[in-house]
């Protein structure tokens, strides 16, 4: 599946049906459709498109020796699938079930312009290489079709690429869904739309995501001549403060505030176990070890990178049912607090127990790499305690990447080949410090191949995601102007307030001690 580019002039998507809640079968959209003849046009273009894939899925089945090898096949007589999938008009294919927003079917285009890497190199060796979600057998089945095409033309996996070569790819899409929580607003003037985002739902459309994406619910709830242009970036798992720009202008103008680093910005994160008292400084440099995975961790020869972190509470595990819970801050790490002086020695990863309790961090990012607050806890011994990926005991073993900056632990290799299994036939959780077997509960709700297929187009079915994949117990908490123009902040989370029985703080103070902690800029 090919990702779409953001100045891709070409770009065409199609909702031509929806499904009906109760019998999941295909009907007309009334909501979408002008007319009785066009519903009647979109029914045919439907059936037309449906037996196409059902065909083209046939031929993905084939064995390697019945399929198709020429340079430029031949169609089959009388079968024409109108390539690029139509446009498709507002609203949106939303419902909503089970707490979750989700979307129904459609078919859609993707299209890409030739990448510097791929020139020269046959069309179906790019599509094996370079994307994961299909087998081999289904895009060569695809391009003998001309469901995947180059410059609007059927041309075979054979195709040589060239510059200036544009790649479409029809197909009937299935997005995850995602949470069913609103998009908060923060603030709102005539030039920006300041939001609190949910965990979970990705900035803009992106692999498996479309229409479940912060500037399509934006547009849909808006309507079209809304054109949300965000500001700053965040994680598809992160929640918090983002800027939505209401036209070009009011984006340049906080791009470049952003740029010239005279905004501030604060995180707050849930990690395992007792984070240390105090500003604690992360100068680890960070490397991306697999694009394809977007994989990172601490390397020395990786880019440069700095956090400072402060623990803002420490819950400790509830002894028993009812006890009053007391919030601890002071310094960790002493013996005489509890642990040992070879417990203080060995760092936290080495001393864990069954259940340590979990701290509420701040966290300042001087520098912006990607990932670095969940590389830099990793590192630091205390992961964000749901993070599917840095607090994997199954991807990293029982120190969870702690302290390997040399790769010793655990190789490069390893963890790649490891992370990628996640997904498809195991679950991707985030295992704290036991090594016991995850509740069933959760192995039920969790993403993965369901073992089932779409009726319309063969496509292997994913179950609906957990909760643990939903959220990461990571916010953007606080942006602000280091002039002191302006500011804004949230309210913290749940997951960041104090547990039922506990005493703790319920808001952030200023700044202040962070900004005095992290010294001078860092040349990106």
């Amino acid at each position: 599946m090919l990702p779409q580019q953001d100045n891709d002039p070409f770009h065409n998507s199609g909702l031509p049906f929806r499904y009906a809640p109760d019998t999941k079968k295909k009907i007309p959209d009334s909501r979408t459709l002008a007319s009785s003849r066009s519903a009647l046009a979109l029914a045919a273009l439907c059936r037309e498109v449906t037996a196409f894939l059902r065909r083209v899925s046939k031929m993905g089945a084939m064995a390697p020796s019945q399929q198709p090898q020429d340079e430029a096949p031949q169609s089959e007589p009388g079968l024409v699938l109108p390539l690029p999938a139509p446009r498709e008009p507002l609203p949106r294919p939303y419902y909503f079930e089970d707490g979750l927003r989700r979307v129904s079917p459609y078919f859609y285009t993707y299209n890409t312009w030739c990448k510097e890497r791929w020139r020269g190199r046959e069309l179906l060796d790019v599509f094996q290489n370079e994307f994961r979600d299909r087998p081999l057998e289904y895009y060569r089945a695809a391009m003998v079709s001309g469901q995947v095409a180059v410059n609007g033309k059927t041309v075979g996996p054979h195709h040589v690429l060239k510059n200036g070569d544009l790649i479409s790819h029809t197909t009937h899409r299935h997005e995850p869904p995602v949470t069913a929580e609103p998009i908060g607003v923060i603030h709102e003037d005539e030039d920006m739309v300041v939001i609190n985002k949910p965990s979970g739902v990705p900035v803009h459309p992106a692999g498996r995501y479309n229409y479940n994406s912060i500037v399509e619910i934006m547009k849909a709830e808006r309507g079209p001549a809304f054109a949300p242009r965000p500001c700053n970036r965040l994680d598809r798992l992160t929640s918090g403060i983002m800027f939505i720009a209401k036209h070009a202008k009011a984006a340049e103008q906080l791009g470049v505030q952003i740029f010239q680093r005279t905004v501030r910005k604060e995180y707050v994160a849930r990690v395992m176990g007792k984070f240390p008292d105090g500003e604690v400084v992360c100068n680890q440099p960070i490397l991306q070890i697999s694009p394809k995975l977007g994989l990172n961790r601490v390397r020395a020869n990786g880019k440069a990178a700095r956090t400072v972190f402060k623990r803002l509470a420490y819950y400790p595990p509830t002894r028993n049912p009812g006890e009053t819970q007391h919030v601890d801050m002071s310094a960790s790490g002493n013996p005489e607090l509890g642990g040992t002086e070879e417990e203080a020695a060995r760092g936290p990863a080495a001393s864990r127990k069954a259940d340590e309790g979990y701290s509420i961090v701040r966290c300042l990012p001087v520098t912006g790499r990607t990932h670095q607050l969940r590389v830099h806890l990793q590192f630091l011994g205390h992961p964000i305690q749901n993070d599917p990926i840095y607090a994997n005991q199954k991807v990293w073993g029982f120190d969870l990447g702690s302290n390997d900056a040399d790769g010793i632990q655990n190789s490069d290799e390893d963890v790649i080949s490891r992370l990628s299994r996640m997904g498809k036939d195991q679950v991707a959780d985030a295992v704290a410090y036991y090594d016991e077997v995850v509740d069933e509960y959760y192995k039920k709700k969790a993403e993965k191949m369901s073992g089932e297929v779409c009726d319309t187009c063969n496509t292997p079915l994913y179950t609906d995601p957990g909760d643990q994949e939903l959220s990461l117990w990571l916010h953007s908490l606080r942006y602000e102007d280091a002039e002191g123009a302006w500011s804004y902040v949230s309210p913290l989370p749940a997951w960041a307030m104090p547990p039922d029985g506990a005493v703790g703080p319920t808001q952030v103070g200023g700044m202040e001690d962070l900004v005095g902690a992290a010294g001078p800029d860092i040349i990106e």
